[in-house]
């Protein structure tokens, strides 16, 4: 067996994910769907129940700021709404427009075919084998991140400078740290 080169493996593993992102999205692209908004519908058609903004940037993989506007426009569209969550004004959740509804079903078949296709000459051992190591990677990247969030404490909000030079942070959101911990 020819000696495996470490290095190479996360580059393999990124570039493999984004060429299997990609080809679905050029099957997808047809249907008036970016790669932005599929995965924002597929993620919450598949949450096992209402999701919040925040937990959808974060299985989306990015910064709140940057879903909110993707909300926006996904919300004029139709492919979603946003809910006041009961508990707190300030939370929304994030369901399936009706738009969105009717074409999960395309979402889900298209990207069906397109794993078919792909995974086709790879034996059920192999794939088992595949699966079961991505897992355990997964797995232990979480858990190291998980230790860290929950060890990390938050740094003030800085505003930046004021007019005589020092630093301005936000004493109230400190405050409402202080008061939460």
């Amino acid at each position: 067996m020819a000696k495996i080169d470490p290095e190479t493996f996360g580059p393999l593993l990124h570039g493999t994910a984004r060429a299997w992102r990609l080809k679905l999205d050029e099957r997808l692209r047809p249907m008036g769907l970016s790669q932005a908004k599929w995965r924002t519908l597929l993620h919450l058609s598949t949450a096992p129940g209402a999701l919040t903004q925040a937990q959808v940037a974060e299985r989306l993989g990015i910064e709140e700021p940057t879903l909110v506007t993707l909300l926006h426009r996904l919300e004029n569209d139709g492919w979603v709404k946003r809910a006041n969550a009961s508990h707190d004004r300030r939370c929304k959740f994030v369901l399936l427009g009706r738009r969105a509804q009717s074409v999960i079903a395309q979402i889900t078949e298209t990207a069906e075919e397109l794993r078919n296709e792909l995974l086709a000459d790879i034996g059920a051992g192999e794939l088992k084998t595949c699966v079961k190591v991505l897992s355990q990677i997964r797995a232990r990247a979480e858990a190291n991140q998980r230790s860290r969030n929950g060890n990390h404490t938050a740094a003030p909000i800085n505003n930046g400078p004021r007019a005589n030079g020092r630093r301005n942070t936000n004493r109230r959101a400190r405050q409402r740290r202080m008061k939460r911990t």
